[in-house]
């Protein structure tokens, strides 16, 4: 199944238009983790910054499917 990645705030949006192929939806949320800590590695102290964002994993008629918050996530 393809899902989509997509971070979202009450304010913004960044769409992931190309999503990612994934065996089943614990596979998607195992992705985001990933991209999550590589967003982590790149941001660095600058996590706070991302206060109010979260990544919303989406199949492609853009149902929600899982959503993670990156201020629990992004310390």
């Amino acid at each position: 199944m393809r899902c989509f990645f997509h971070l979202v705030s009450n304010h913004d949006e960044i769409v992931d238009n190309a999503g990612l192929e994934v065996q089943d939806l614990e596979s998607a949320k195992a992705q985001a983790l990933i991209a999550i800590e590589e967003l982590r590695a790149e941001i660095g102290n600058e996590a706070d910054d991302w206060s109010g964002w979260r990544l919303e994993i989406v199949c492609p008629l853009g149902t929600l499917l899982h959503s993670v918050q990156l201020t629990e996530t992004v310390h």
